[in-house]
């Protein structure tokens, strides 16, 4: 008797696996009078865009940036160069994850305390008129 092996294949197209992305870290920094916002990914699927957000202690976040993905493990890097116009202040920054179906999801909060003197402010103010 002859035994027969039957294998059953499935396959998927990547639209149609859950969306998402998961993120190794990110995290925010100071540098000088900007803030570094970066963030890694292991894992990317149907991601149509990432949305850098910010928002000060009692404000409501805003988008400051639009990244295009760029598949998974991939390293990712925006410099906040208005962070110098407020000074004293906590910025929370958190990243908006857009799928292709147009369903959201949020990246955990990070925070960082940024502190520039008002001479630094000033002087960035006036290199930003002549931009």
């Amino acid at each position: 008797m002859k035994k027969q092996l039957f294998i059953l294949f499935t396959f998927l197209s990547i639209s149609s696996l859950p969306g998402g992305a998961f993120l190794d870290f990110i995290n925010a920094k100071n540098e000088g009078e900007n803030v570094r916002v970066e963030w890694k990914t292991s894992d990317e699927r149907n991601v149509k865009e990432f949305l850098v957000e910010r928002k000060t202690y009692q404000g409501e976040f805003s988008v400051l940036e639009s990244i295009k993905p760029l598949g998974s493990n991939s390293y990712y890097s925006f410099l906040d160069q208005n962070a110098y116009k407020i000074t004293d202040v906590i910025f929370i920054y958190r990243i908006k994850i857009v799928d292709y179906d147009n369903s959201v999801s949020y990246t955990k909060e990070v925070s960082v305390s940024h502190n520039i003197s008002g001479v630094k402010r000033t002087w960035g103010s006036i290199k930003a008129m002549f931009r």
